[in-house]
């Protein structure tokens, strides 16, 4: 039998499965990939009268007004900082937590937490961003039933921005969380019981435990987790740096990111093609920075690697 006939001899015998695949694929193709298509508005002078095709070609003209100003680079500051941030802080407290609630032996204690610690995922950040003012606002909770009871005086958290490198963090950490260590519980439960059985036989400790074959055993999933995540260390979530802080302008040195930067000029300047190139410019920066981690892991660890 040739190939070509084996090929469409699979086709006719799998068709069952080729047919539930093809309406996904279709989704794919007109959802993901035809739009692509608009990615060279990046280099263009775009305007709505001659469309995409007609609009004359500016070239990289958009991508060096992204970097014209300190404001462009203090918004790419931010957003890698922040993301790397966030990539450390949660990973470890997500791990942290995920081998904590493995622990507990009360199941009700267990689905009680899981829920409690997931349920802020599910919010919007309109609903987060009102949270935060209940708590930060001048009448807010912090100021109210905090600070003043002890004797301070308050604090005007939404006209001070120094605050704000650490309100974010903890903000994106608690939305952010719960997504994390259902991942990590899901992998520890995973493991096989027998190892654990073969260390305590062998006298190890709890932490020798968790140590020596949870984390371990754990890590090619930590490893897919962190790489997909450095791949959009460019791209902020434009929710938790727009609406948290309530776009306040006296604020932007340290929530301004790249996201909302270019959101911003697109308001004032209405420029289009500007707004593509920022968007094209983090989507090239991550594909390159998850092929450079992926060959690092694949180096260190080949069985590891995320391809």
């Amino acid at each position: 039998m040739s190939r070509r006939t084996g090929f469409l001899f699979n086709i006719v015998k799998h068709r069952a499965l080729f047919l539930m695949l093809l309406l996904p694929l279709l989704v794919l193709i007109f959802n993901n990939y035809i739009p692509m298509f608009g990615v060279i508005v990046a280099f263009k002078n775009y305007n709505f009268v001659d469309g995409i095709l007609h609009s004359p070609w500016e070239g990289i003209g958009n991508f060096k007004y992204l970097f014209q100003t300190e404001d462009a680079w203090v918004a790419t500051r931010n957003t890698v900082l922040y993301n790397a941030l966030f990539i450390v802080l949660n990973t470890a407290c997500a791990i942290f937590l995920a081998i904590a609630l493995n622990e507990l032996r009360s199941k009700k204690l267990t689905k009680f937490f899981q829920s409690s610690l997931l349920f802020p995922y599910f919010l919007s950040f309109v609903v987060v961003s009102y949270l935060a003012y209940a708590f930060l606002g001048g009448y807010g909770y912090i100021n109210k039933a905090i600070l003043e009871p002890l004797g301070y005086s308050e604090i005007s958290w939404y006209t001070e921005s120094k605050y704000w490198t650490v309100i974010l963090p903890l903000v994106n950490l608690w939305k952010n969380i719960g997504y994390s260590m259902v991942v990590y519980l899901a992998a520890i439960v995973g493991i096989d019981q027998e190892y654990y059985e073969a260390a305590v036989i062998d006298g190890a400790s709890k932490w020798q435990q968790i140590r020596k074959i949870t984390i371990p055993l754990m890590s090619p999933v930590i490893i897919v987790l962190v790489i997909l995540q450095i791949g959009r260390i460019f791209n902020a979530d434009f929710g938790l740096f727009f609406q948290v802080p309530l776009n306040t302008g006296a604020l932007y040195d340290t929530t301004n990111v790249i996201d909302t930067f270019v959101y911003r000029s697109l308001l004032v300047s209405g420029n289009v093609g500007m707004s593509a190139a920022a968007g094209l410019y983090q989507s090239a920066v991550g594909i390159v920075l998850v092929l450079l981690t992926n060959f690092v892991v694949r180096k260190v660890s080949k069985e590891n690697a995320l391809f």
